[in-house]
């Protein structure tokens, strides 16, 4: 790998600085944000309204560019390391996501939704390469190498499933010559792969403590994929700090919301079943409450937890690599709320008032327990809850029309804030089958048709070529104060051959989720890519299904099945004509049971006759005797 050239530009403080949890990085310590710090790790956990919890596992480490080059591997994984270094990896982003964020209950997404992937496996990195070729080639080695390393089917990320963005992405990193010609970004998605077991533990082995100890401990497959939604990142990157020598960065993320109720719940017993009368906690200020009527609460804010329920275990102690000035454990609660915590460790509440942090010795085990307020009525008591940030925009997608040859995708983007408008970029990376009619898209806003005309700003387009590439469409548009904006476009489906349909064919097909970029109009971006705007905010959508044309995938057999046969017949009956000699049957050669018999019967002739020609015996000879 060349080396990275520096430039003054730190992109995780401009992520940060619109995070819901700033205010936890910045009352932690300094060296969070600090690239120079070699290793630090932070578990970060917010109550969620109707009874979920997110919990945020953040891991980072840091190696000099000249260690790097120099093959120095201290924090850095070396299998992942080698890899980037073969392929002329500059930058690199790497998604495995499951379920749906739901955004109206639990509001903004963590980190801004710049760790958050589509449904399935999404990969985008920066490579280095003289030609488009060239990129071409390396990408292939990158995707084949990730594909083993992680247990993924990233080596089925082919030129179909691959696009080149230009609006969308921007490098998070310090590259001096972003807009250099030997700087290519190339971005491919699986949506349909299955993230599970096998893809955490190659997650858990590229950190120095392996899942040993510290807050990784407290990663188990069962937990972890049975949440209601959960994304693992890994983002690598180039930093050049101001007063240092420049550093490659490695951060690696999970984000998971779990079911609370869900998650309590004993292994050994895991069938969910109604609790007892007297455990269910009612809302006693319905007017149609009483002694056989109950409005069950819905609010975390009245349910009690501990790690050790929720996780089934406690954290195994700290990592005895990580930064000792930050802290390992946070959560997200008012200062009203009391939390215990194991002996030993020590509280320190953050400014905001709304946050806390916990330090605790590296030998013992950690637990926290976060009991139910106490309410004289059983309402939801909103004192007792941060309440979750709303985000800057909500996005849904679905398809329109029906029928096998045609159809349509319609997305609704709705701004919730009342006097600021919000200005992104929407991108599809559709598969080829899927062909877009340009001329269809439209963009209009809810009962204000007159103002369809100014949203769209920009289009980029770049056709499909059958079983070659895929369909890339990025649109700038913005969408007023206080609106919804429908944004659609027709489209063709094409029919493939019975040799390209999945075994699952009925199914459907999946489409990877649309990505949308949310601009940032008041700062530059400064990584000299040529966008005036940076990313402020990004979501994914909902992944679709798209049913396409299906044969009849049993008259193929059918037909196979009726050659076959009449070829046979053909075959033996000319094979019989060929080789076979007809003569008549007395002219035949005897064969072996036809000699036998004749045998047997002149034995029995002969015998008949010997006993026909005997002497007979006469009276005098039988008195003689």
């Amino acid at each position: 790998m060349r080396r990275f050239f520096p430039s003054f530009l730190l992109s995780l403080l401009s992520l940060l600085c619109f995070s819901p949890y700033a205010a936890i990085a910045n009352a932690s310590a300094d060296s969070i944000s600090d690239s120079r710090s070699d290793y630090h790790e932070q578990l970060i956990l917010r109550p969620l309204p109707l009874s979920a919890l997110l919990a945020s596992f953040n891991f980072r480490s840091n190696t000099s560019l000249s260690a790097f080059e120099a093959h120095n591997f201290r924090f850095f994984p070396r299998s992942l390391g080698q890899i980037l270094e073969h392929a002329g990896t500059r930058e690199l982003h790497l998604r495995f996501s499951l379920g749906r964020w739901d955004a109206e209950s639990w509001g903004a997404r963590p980190w801004n939704g710049a760790r958050e992937g589509g449904t399935g496996v999404e990969m985008w990195a920066w490579l280095e390469a003289d030609t488009d070729e060239e990129a071409d080639h390396k990408w292939l080695t990158l995707t084949n190498a990730l594909s083993g390393l992680f247990c993924a089917s990233l080596n089925f990320i082919d030129s179909t499933r691959t696009t080149r963005p230009v609006m969308s992405f921007q490098p998070e990193g310090n590259h001096i010559d972003a807009n250099a010609t030997n700087m290519h970004l190339l971005y491919g998605v699986l949506p349909h792969e299955v993230v599970c077991t096998e893809n955490l533990t190659p997650f858990l082995k590229l950190l120095p403590c392996k899942g040993k100890a510290g807050i990784a401990s407290l990663l188990d497959g069962h937990k972890l994929f049975d949440s209601s939604w959960q994304t693992m990142a890994i983002d690598i990157r180039p930093v050049c700090p101001e007063d240092g020598e420049c550093v490659l960065q490695i951060e690696q993320s999970i984000d998971m919301v779990l079911d609370i109720d869900r998650s309590k719940r004993p292994r050994d017993n895991p069938i969910p079943r109604p609790p007892p009368a007297h455990d269910i906690k009612c809302n006693t200020s319905k007017p149609y409450h009483a002694h056989d009527t109950c409005f069950p609460t819905d609010s975390a804010a009245n349910q009690d937890w501990s790690l050790s329920h929720i996780f089934g275990r406690p954290i195994k102690g700290t990592c005895p690599l990580t930064d000792p000035t930050v802290s390992p454990v946070c959560i997200q609660v008012p200062d009203s709320r009391i939390v215990f915590a194991s002996e030993g460790a020590i509280e320190k509440k953050n400014p905001d008032q709304a946050s806390r942090c916990f330090e605790f010795p590296a030998e013992n085990d950690f637990d926290m327990f976060l009991p139910a307020p106490e309410t004289q009525d059983g309402s939801v008591v909103v004192e007792h809850l941060v309440k979750p940030e709303t985000p800057l925009l909500y996005a849904e997608r679905s398809f329109t029309g029906h029928g096998q040859e045609r159809g349509g995708v319609q997305t609704i983007l709705r701004n919730p804030s009342p006097d600021q408008e919000v200005e992104f970029i929407y991108m599809e990376s559709l598969p080829w089958f899927m062909r877009i009619y340009l001329h269809t898209i439209s963009a209009r806003v809810d009962g204000q048709p007159g103002k369809a005309d100014s949203l769209i700003q920009e289009v980029y387009y770049r056709p499909a070529v059958d079983r070659a590439r895929g369909t890339q469409l990025e649109v700038r548009m913005t969408v007023p104060p206080a609106s919804t904006v429908f944004l659609t476009y027709d489209f063709e489906k094409s029919i493939l051959r019975y040799t390209e349909y999945p075994p699952d064919a009925n199914r459907g097909f999946d489409v990877a989720a649309a990505v949308i970029t949310i601009l940032n109009k008041d700062k530059s971006s400064g990584s000299g890519s040529g966008n005036s705007r940076f990313a402020a905010y990004n979501l994914r959508t909902t992944t679709l299904l798209c049913n396409l044309p299906t044969p009849d995938f049993s008259m193929p057999y059918n037909v196979i099945i009726f050659t076959s046969t009449a070829i046979a017949l053909a075959f033996g009956g000319m094979f019989n004509i060929l080789v076979r000699r007809f003569v008549a049957a007395n002219e035949g050669p005897e064969n072996g049971l036809k000699k036998g018999v004749d045998k047997l019967k002149a034995k029995l002739a002969g015998v008949l006759k010997r006993k026909g020609s005997a002497p007979a015996v006469t009276a005098e000879e039988k008195k003689a005797e």
